[in-house]
Formats: structure tokens, C-alpha cells, sequence
């Protein structure tokens, strides 16, 4: 059977975690979070107290920055450094500043040829806000995954209710911000490839979409 890369781009909450592992797994592929590479430099930045629109600053740091994904018992984890943080970047202040230093050129050209290492072999999904667009313009198969912001800001308060004091209001609110900041940058932003088939998961359970995608992909 042939082997395909996919990628599956869409804002905040829509579901591209979940659906992307579920569908990864369906098809016996590699699963690539790749908003997790622009967290892990959001985390750094914020560890080494470095000013995200410094662009020297920010391109020193890339430089020196080590990323990598296992596999472990409980899924997959990212390792900066040596040091596995997958729990660290999952906060709403870590998310914000993913955004923002994802707008800055030197972050995303050095992201842009390690995501591009990673699916040299395909059989691989790939999730993110550009994958289709920028990342691999010639993937085999492209989604794009949304769902209304009031289903996405549930989504994401019920990730974060246990790490952050946000209302369910500030959650929605934070979620308009990202997607204004990420829909207007000047660099990638976040759109629907023009091949992409677009899915509205407002409504759909996760199996719901992982069995519309296969039967895309089929």
C-alpha cells in the first residue's frame, strides 16, 4: 500500500489533537504534533527570559535548541534538551506565546526544515496551522479541521481546567485572540489550503471525523 503524508491544519480546539492521533493510529502511521515544536520554543524563550520579537535572540536560541519526539507507554513525548516537557507546554500562558513566536520568521524557518526531516518517509500525519499551506504544499491528502469557537473554547477549558483559573468566557476569549493573531500574521497564516477538504467537527464525535477522513483518504 502506498505511503501518504497527511496533514491536518485548523484552529485551536477544533479537535486536531485527538482526531490526528485517532487517525494516525487507524492507518498504523506516525503521529506529528507540530504545534508542540512552536510551544517548546515558547517555553524556552519564557525560561531564558528572552523577548519574543528579538529576532537575534530568538534565532541564537533555535540554534542551540535540540527537539525530538519518542514514543513512550502513555504516548508520544517531546524531549527539548534531554528533557521530556510534553506536560510543561500545556498551559493557556505557554499557548499564547506559542502564537506569538510562531509569527516570527526565524522560529518558523528553523521549524519549517525539522518538520520537513520528520516526513521525508511519509506514512505520516502531520497537525498543525500550515502543514497544507506552507510546511508540505504537495501532501498526498490535506484537512483542514474547524468547529465554532464556543464548541472549541469548551474543548479547550476542559483540557486546561485542572492547570488554569480561567472562566469558560476567558478560555473563548483567549481562543478569538489566537485565531485573529494566527489568521493575520503576515507569515503562514492560518487558511484552508485550496485542496484541503474542510470538516466542521462541531457536531461529529471523534470517530465520526477519523471515519469521514478514511474515507477521503480510501
Amino acid at each position: 500500500m502506498k505511503k501518504l503524508l497527511i496533514t491536518i491544519d485548523g484552529p485551536a480546539g477544533a479537535g486536531k489533537t485527538t482526531v490526528s492521533r485517532a487517525l494516525a493510529d487507524r492507518l498504523g502511521y506516525r503521529y506529528i504534533d507540530t504545534g508542540a515544536l512552536y510551544r517548546a520554543v515558547a517555553l524556552a524563550v519564557k525560561t531564558q527570559g528572552i523577548d519574543p520579537q528579538n529576532d537575534a535572540d530568538l534565532k541564537q536560541l533555535c540554534e542551540e535548541l535540540e527537539l525530538a519526539f519518542i514514543v513512550a507507554d502513555d504516548g508520544l513525548r517531546l524531549i527539548s534538551d534531554g528533557l521530556d516537557i510534553t506536560d510543561r507546554i500545556r498551559t493557556p500562558e505557554i499557548t499564547m506565546l506559542a502564537s506569538a513566536v510562531s509569527a516570527r520568521p526565524v522560529v518558523r524557518d528553523y521549524l519549517l526544515d525539522l518538520q520537513r526531516d520528520m516526513g521525508k518517509e511519509k506514512a505520516a500525519v502531520f497537525e498543525g496551522r500550515d502543514m497544507g499551506t506552507v510546511v508540505f504544499p504537495t501532501a498526498d491528502v490535506k484537512f483542514f479541521l474547524d468547529a465554532s469557537a464556543r464548541k472549541r473554547a469548551e474543548r479547550r477549558f476542559d483540557e486546561f481546567n485542572s492547570a488554569s483559573s480561567q472562566t469558560l468566557d476567558e478560555v473563548q476569549r483567549d481562543i478569538q485572540q489566537r485565531d485573529q493573531n494566527d489568521s493575520t500574521r503576515a507569515v503562514a497564516p492560518l487558511k484552508p489550503a485550496p485542496d484541503a477538504i474542510i470538516i466542521d467537527s462541531t457536531e461529529l464525535t471523534v470517530a465520526q471525523v477519523v471515519d469521514l477522513m478514511v474515507s477521503h483518504i480510501d
